[in-house]
């Protein structure tokens, strides 16, 4: 069995206890108000913003055996730079206040997420950090366009409201099958064992931030 098999395998019910989570069954199913589209947009960005800074931090850690790796990680750093602007841009194509969310604190689930990624490259192992590839581009495949799609037809916005999510969910196929076969190629076991334990955990932690949007949800429902 290859590795990126095994990843998958060792992850499955990670996987699947995400895509169950309410906020996200709500956003394919179409049922989303305008105000949950935002908060979604307003996480999306505080942690996109650091795609590119994670991708830095990984590739300079990287030992010299995974050149190769670091080599990918730039390529990886082409593609994603700017990524958070289309945030922003679709957050104003929405009525929001792209300024306000750019200067604003992200959700505890949020700043968690990004604080344990920053953590694993500086403090454990730079490899560990394709957990959270693993975890963003596998879910965006899954689950960005007909989420896009339900709810631009739920709330009448315009295509330019939902650059990121129809971006992502066409791009991070490719980005996928380049993923695919960098972890093929990764065949250190205690390096593999921290990707399927770093996988494990950022599902945790992503779902967490779908959680309290949609814990956000009901409180302003409630009131």
């Amino acid at each position: 069995m290859n590795f990126y098999t095994r990843l998958q395998n060792e992850t499955q019910l990670d996987r699947e206890a995400l895509y169950q989570i309410d906020f996200l069954q709500r956003g394919v199913a179409g049922e989303l108000s305008l105000q949950d589209y935002i908060g979604f947009l307003r996480q999306a960005y505080h942690h996109v913003k650091h795609t590119v800074p994670l991708l830095m931090a990984c590739g300079g850690r990287l030992p010299e055996h995974y050149e190769w790796l670091r080599e990918a990680v730039a390529e990886y750093i082409e593609e994603e730079l700017g990524h958070q602007r289309w945030i922003l841009n679709d957050i104003a194509a929405c009525g929001g206040d792209s300024e306000t969310v750019s200067n604003s604190r992200p959700a505890a689930a949020t700043e968690l997420m990004v604080a344990y990624a920053y953590d694993k490259i500086n403090r454990v192992n730079p490899v560990g950090f394709f957990g959270m590839v693993q975890v963003l581009e596998g879910t965006s495949i899954a689950i960005a366009d007909s989420a896009a799609d339900a709810i631009q037809a739920k709330l009448g916005l315009p295509n330019k409201a939902f650059s990121y999510l129809k971006s992502h969910g066409a791009l991070d196929v490719s980005h996928v099958e380049f993923f695919k076969d960098l972890m093929n190629r990764i065949d250190n076991p205690a390096d593999q064992t921290e990707i399927i334990h770093s996988a494990k955990l950022f599902y945790r932690l992503y779902g967490n931030i779908f959680r309290e949007l949609g814990s956000s949800t009901s409180l302003s429902q409630a009131a």
